[in-house]
C-alpha cells in the first residue's frame, strides 16, 4: 500500500514541533525542506551532525524521510546566479547521505530571468537543452559519487516539460544517478487538460519505470486569472516552490481541487510502484487534514 506523506516546509516550525504536527496528522513519511527556525541549514551551513539531528527527530516520530527538496533553476541565464543554486543543489546532494534518504528533486527551470514558472523562447532550442543536459548530467555523476540520486520533476513551462523532453533527458543521460519524480499535474496544457485520461495513459506508458516518488496535488484551468499565481501559506520566507500555484492557462491546487482523475493516476502508479510515498503539496497547514482526508479515500478505494 502506499504511504501518505506531506512537505515539511508546510509547518513552519522548530524542528521537533514540525514533526510532532506532522505526526499528529497521521502520516507517515515526509519530503524534507531544509528550513527550521531553530536550525540553520541554509546555503553553507548544512553539515553532517545537523542532518543527522533532523532525520533522528523525524525518524522518532514515525516519520522516515522518503525524498529531499531542492528545488532550484539549474539553468538560471544568470552564470552567478546559476552557480550558486547549483552550490546549493549540491550541498543538499552531498548531504543527503545524512538525511535519510538519497533522493534529492529539482524541476530544470528556464532561462527566463524574471521567474523560475515563465517560458522562455531558449528552454525549446538546441541550444537550450545542451545547456541544460550538460548540468543534469553534471549533477547526476556528482549525485552518484555522494551516495544519492537527483530526481528531475518534469514541469511544462520548464526546459523538459513533455513526455518527449523527458524520455529524451533519460535516453541521453542514461545514469544510475538520474530518476524521476512522478507529478502528472505538470504535464497539463490548455492543449491537453480535457484529454485527461489519455493524457495520464500516455504519461504512465511511457515514464512508469523511471518513477521513484510520486507528488499529489491537482490541475485545473485558470479562467479568467492568467497571472503567475501563488499563494500566502502563512510563512513570509516560505520558498516559492510551496507558494507557486499555476501560471497562464493552468492553475495548480491542492489534491481534490481540481479536475485531475485521481482513481487513474493511483491505478496507473500502483501497477508499478504499490508502496511508493505520495507527498501532498500546493495547500496551506490549515487545508493539510482535509487533502490527506481526500488523498486517503482515494487510495483506500482504489486498494491502494
Amino acid at each position: 500500500m502506499m504511504q501518505t506523506g506531506i512537505f515539511t516546509g508546510y509547518f513552519p516550525y522548530d524542528l521537533k514541533t514540525t514533526a510532532q504536527k506532522i505526526r499528529a496528522l497521521d502520516f507517515n513519511t515526509v519530503q524534507l525542506d531544509l528550513h527550521f527556525t531553530d536550525i540553520d541549514v541554509s546555503d553553507g551551513q548544512v553539515t553532517p551532525d545537523k542532518c543527522r539531528t533532523i532525520r533522528d527527530t523525524f525518524r522518532d516520530h514515525h516519520l522516515p524521510v522518503s525524498c529531499i527538496s531542492a528545488y532550484t533553476n539549474i539553468v538560471h541565464p544568470d552564470a552567478a546566479a546559476r552557480k550558486t543554486r547549483l552550490d546549493r543543489l549540491k550541498e543538499v546532494l552531498a548531504h543527503a547521505q545524512y538525511l535519510g534518504s538519497p533522493y534529492v528533486i529539482s524541476e530544470t527551470g528556464t532561462f527566463a530571468t524574471d521567474s523560475d514558472w515563465v517560458h522562455h523562447p531558449k528552454n525549446k532550442t538546441e541550444e537550450g537543452w545542451d545547456d541544460c543536459r550538460a548540468v543534469i548530467t553534471d549533477l547526476a555523476q556528482f549525485a552518484w559519487d555522494h551516495g544519492a540520486v537527483f530526481l528531475l520533476e518534469t514541469y511544462v513551462n520548464n526546459v523538459i516539460g513533455s513526455v518527449e523532453e523527458t524520455l529524451r533527458i533519460f535516453a541521453e543521460v542514461d545514469h544510475p544517478g538520474l530518476g524521476l519524480l512522478m507529478d502528472p499535474t505538470n504535464y497539463f496544457e490548455a492543449h491537453n487538460i480535457d484529454q485527461m485520461d489519455q493524457t495520464l495513459n500516455r504519461v504512465f506508458d511511457a515514464l512508469s519505470d523511471k518513477i521513484l516518488i510520486g507528488h499529489a496535488k491537482d490541475v485545473k484551468r485558470s479562467g479568467d486569472d492568467k497571472s503567475e499565481k501563488h499563494s500566502d501559506i502563512g510563512d513570509s520566507s516560505a520558498a516559492e516552490s510551496h507558494t507557486f500555484r499555476g501560471v497562464g492557462e493552468i492553475e495548480l491546487p491542492a489534491p481534490g481541487l481540481g479536475e485531475l482523475n485521481y482513481d487513474l493516476y493511483l491505478k496507473r502508479l500502483a501497477q508499478k510502484h504499490p508502496n511508493i510515498p505520495m507527498i501532498i503539496e500546493h495547500l496551506d497547514e490549515a487545508d493539510v487534514p482535509r487533502a490527506k482526508a481526500f488523498l486517503d479515500a482515494r487510495l483506500r478505494e482504489n486498494g491502494c
